[in-house]
């Protein structure tokens, strides 16, 4: 049958109310006033799940993994490599072991730089990065582009915060050996046609890594649709602990890679004359892991694929639309970053009014916005602009939280005109 606007089922809405009860920090008051949470894209807060995994660890069956015959260490590991299946599942990829566990984003992108990026890139080379990128996904490409004598090729901004498609596509050549974007801009919200991004990349002969920080909490990942050869994302940012994170890589790109940090459970042999290297996943996880992390992370992943990402993006959807209708009609405020089908995050300037005193001002009220430049300086210098303010949602907000920024906000207009 054809979808119409008529038979289009629309997606149960959230009970946002029984997710706030999963939470316990968002009983919590600031100030005497109830919180109000609008910096998920930071970091986003906890469920009761994930905070009691973490402890069930430690009271119960604590001890080192893969290493130990005994029952503790046993149930441990079982337990951390069961995150490892539920990873593969969560962003589909072909095999567990193309899931390599790693502090957190950031990490996972300056293994990419540094092993396959040494291993790969030759004078002379290009690597393109869009002007959104976060700086963790520009000062590791580089410091490798540095050391290897390539350069560092930037995809422009249009005016409403989108990526100059037709531009990217006349940057690349038969130089261009990775391109490396954010599938969602933590700074202004936009979200990047990756997808075609990646298209295009691969018919140039070029390898692309995404940093999928901002798209994990909200949208299905699928990285064998997409055809991503490396795909990074945080589990804080996915109402998991921090610490703990993955990066993602096609096996055979993975296999070739040389590993980037030595010591224990990434060999096999050692000997002073040579050592030989484990298989994946654990070439790329030298040393004790964040046990607990990984372990909580499960949690995490489960607990908001239960709820549906179809869900979770038509509710959100409707926050932003919902907040940007309500700042668009301030004469105070001008939001920067207005691309079609953006994320989950309103950033704004006022002009009568540095971002760090309206986030301070805001802060008095109990709600809690990031304030500055994000990490993505090359974004702020676009605009020509210090820095925004910036209300980001998770699946414990609702339009009253929206409500009470807008009120926060008139608040700022009354002190500084």
């Amino acid at each position: 049958m054809t979808n119409t606007a008529e038979n289009i089922i629309a997606p149960a809405p959230l009970d946002v109310a029984a997710i706030k009860a999963d939470f316990p920090i968002l009983g919590e008051t600031v100030y005497g006033k109830p919180l109000t949470f609008l910096d998920s894209a930071a970091s986003a807060q906890k469920p009761a799940a994930v905070i009691d995994a973490e402890r069930d660890l430690f009271e119960h069956y604590y001890a080192n993994i893969h290493r130990g015959v005994y029952k503790f260490s046993q149930d441990a590991t079982e337990a951390y490599e069961q995150t490892r299946e539920t990873v593969k599942a969560f962003i589909n990829a072909r095999r567990s072991r193309e899931c390599i566990f790693v502090r957190g984003a950031t990490e996972g992108i300056n293994l990419v730089a540094q092993t396959w990026g040494r291993a790969n890139l030759q004078e002379g080379d290009e690597i393109i990065l869009s002007e959104l990128e976060h700086h963790s996904n520009i000062v590791p490409w580089q410091m490798v582009a540095e050391e290897k004598g390539a350069k560092i090729k930037v995809i422009p901004l249009l005016d409403d915060g989108s990526v100059d498609m037709e531009t990217y596509a006349s940057l690349l050549s038969d130089r261009t050996k990775m391109v490396a974007v954010a599938h969602i801009s933590n700074s202004i919200g936009t979200h990047l046609p990756v997808a075609e991004i990646i298209r295009i990349a691969h018919a140039a002969g070029a390898k692309v890594l995404i940093d999928g920080c901002q798209a994990a909490p909200h949208e299905k990942i699928d990285v064998q649709a997409l055809d991503a050869d490396f795909y990074a994302f945080s589990a804080h940012k996915v109402y998991g602990p921090t610490g703990i994170g993955v990066i993602y890589g096609k096996e055979e790109l993975l296999d070739a890679m040389p590993p980037w940090q030595g010591g224990g459970d990434m060999i096999s042999t050692v000997t002073f004359e040579k050592t030989t290297y484990n298989d994946l996943p654990h070439k790329f996880e030298a040393g004790t892991p964040n046990i607990s992390g990984g372990i909580a992370m499960r949690h995490a992943l489960e607990y908001v694929s239960a709820i549906g990402f179809d869900r979770i993006a038509a509710h959100e959807a409707d926050l932003r639309d919902y907040a940007t209708e309500q700042l668009v009609g301030s004469n105070s405020v001008r939001l920067i970053g207005t691309a079609e089908g953006k994320g989950a995050i309103i950033s704004f300037v006022m002009e009568s009014a540095h971002p760090h005193d309206i986030g301070t001002i805001l802060d008095r009220q109990g709600i809690a916005v990031r304030a500055g430049h994000h990490c993505a300086q090359p974004v702020m210098d676009r605009f020509n602009i210090p820095g925004t303010v910036r209300a980001s949602f998770g699946i414990y907000n609702d339009r009253t939280d929206v409500d009470r920024l807008i009120a926060g906000l008139k608040k700022v207009v009354d002190i500084f005109g």
